[in-house]
């Protein structure tokens, strides 16, 4: 069992599917009661019954999009009224935009910062506070191997905010440290999951060697074991560890050159 004598309540966004619906039901099998959010209620509602049935947890469900800048705002409001103490928190919301940066809109980057970057920040700046009154806290917030590596054409803003979650974590791990309050960046790399049927780059990734890939059941363990024992950076799958250490220290025209012909093989401008 874990460090905790009662039920800790953990908060999952991005919940119905993938990576977040894996480290939802890790928190469950750990003891952990829940508050699942995304924007998908059917897919909660489901997840919820699933875990009342299987683990025996509570379960709360709040349908909202974060891509809205007052969702934060909602969400723990409507903890609160419940009367829910949030002891773990969990920012797994996310997705990326397909085709090149100037093809997009402003909208749909814009709205995708506001899920990724500002939605994450919001509800860690709500929740922060009360875990380390209360001396306990775990945050995980969801990154990618991409916030570690150069990025090639095509979703500039995709890695580019997986950085600020990267060092966002390891400041607010710092911070947290003195109170008994944990926060790990956690950087998978490509896993099985809906995310790039949500983005419409499923074909395109599927051309890639299964070695590259994890599944979001491992990645989950691994996140849920990680920031328990205080790391602050996770990076999922020893390929992805390879990939970042090669990245550090290579010089930086090559790792260009081999992201560049590595994407041209699943990325479509």
């Amino acid at each position: 069992m874990s460090d905790r004598t009662f039920a800790r309540t953990v908060l999952v966004t991005g919940a119905s599917a993938g990576i977040g619906k894996a480290i939802a039901e890790v928190f469950a099998s750990e003891g952990f009661d829940l508050v699942l959010t995304a924007r998908r209620k059917d897919r909660l509602d489901a997840l919820a019954a699933a875990l009342r049935e299987r683990f025996g947890r509570t379960v709360t469900t709040i349908a909202d999009d974060l891509a809205d800048p007052a969702a934060p705002g909602r969400i723990v409001e409507a903890v609160t009224k419940a009367g829910i103490t949030v002891d773990a928190l969990v920012n797994n919301a996310g997705y990326g935009v397909p085709g090149g940066f100037t093809a997009t809109t402003w909208a749909q980057q814009r709205d995708m910062l506001q899920v990724m970057v500002m939605a994450l920040a919001e509800l860690t700046h709500r929740l922060l506070p009360g875990m380390i009154a209360r001396r306990y806290g775990r945050i995980i917030n969801v990154a990618s191997v991409a916030g570690l590596v150069p990025q090639a054409a095509g979703h500039p803003l995709y890695g580019a905010s997986k950085s600020l979650v990267i060092q966002f974590s390891q400041s607010i791990a710092l911070e947290g440290l003195p109170h008994n309050v944990y926060t790990t960046a956690l950087c998978p790399g490509f896993t099985y999951s809906e995310f790039h049927d949500v983005n419409g780059m499923r074909e395109q990734v599927s051309r890639l060697p299964s070695w590259m890939w994890m599944d979001a059941a491992t990645v989950a363990r691994q996140a849920f074991d990680a920031v328990m024992a205080g790391r602050i950076i996770c990076v999922n799958g020893r390929v992805n560890r390879a990939m970042v250490l090669l990245a550090r220290y290579l010089p930086q025209w090559l790792v260009l050159a081999v992201v560049k012909r590595v994407s041209s093989t699943y990325r479509k401008l």
